[in-house]
């Protein structure tokens, strides 16, 4: 099994789980820290959920990166493995996250089976996250609290700090959550913006 057919299994049970929920947004590819890394699915609620993939074709070699950037911003994560990886990955991702193992029944199906179940995150970096809006986002927010006054032209690094200093995590969570629901030219926008540093 490859991770084509993993992703579309994936895709398919997650539509499947959140399809009462008109809330609910799947992305595929999250680019992080500006396109720098990239998660393979994100749902996105009342929480952040971030599932990265690693079929038997796979190599960990990424991981332990992956998993620092990725434990810096997400509310939950579950790694999906094929059974070559599912011993050795739990060594290398946090505990708090979620393993399932990816495999096909006898007739063909994928299914995934829980090896661990996920918790939530319990040290998102506030930084991290609010990294995800792009710079229009993030005055818009600054707009939202009255606060956004003299940082219009101000690095977006500035803006962030900003950000962090008048809100705290909760809100930050919450407002990028909607921002990326409501977020339309995903793909256009994202590459304008990568370097827009």
């Amino acid at each position: 099994m490859n991770d084509r057919i993993i992703r579309t299994a994936l895709k398919q049970y997650l539509s499947n789980k959140y399809s009462s929920n008109r809330n609910a947004l799947i992305l595929e590819e999250l680019g992080l820290k500006h396109g720098r890394v990239i998660i393979d699915l994100v749902v996105i609620n009342d929480f952040f959920h971030g599932y990265e993939l690693k079929s038997n074709k796979d190599t960990l070699k990424r991981l332990p990166e992956q998993a620092r950037i990725f434990s810096s911003i997400f509310d939950h994560l579950t790694l999906i493995v094929g059974y070559r990886h599912a011993y050795k990955s739990i060594k290398i991702v946090p505990e708090w996250w979620g393993i399932k193992i990816a495999e096909k029944d006898r007739q063909g199906k994928v299914k995934f089976i829980t090896l661990r179940r996920n918790k939530k995150n319990p040290s998102p970096d506030a930084f991290s996250i609010v990294r995800l809006l792009w710079r229009d986002e993030a005055i818009s927010f600054l707009d939202k609290i009255d606060t956004a006054n003299g940082v219009r032209s101000k690095p977006k690094k500035f803006i962030y700090e900003k950000i962090i200093e008048i809100a705290d995590l909760d809100k930050i969570r919450a407002r990028v959550r909607k921002q990326l629901r409501n977020r339309s030219n995903w793909r256009v926008d994202a590459l304008q913006r990568l370097n827009d540093d």
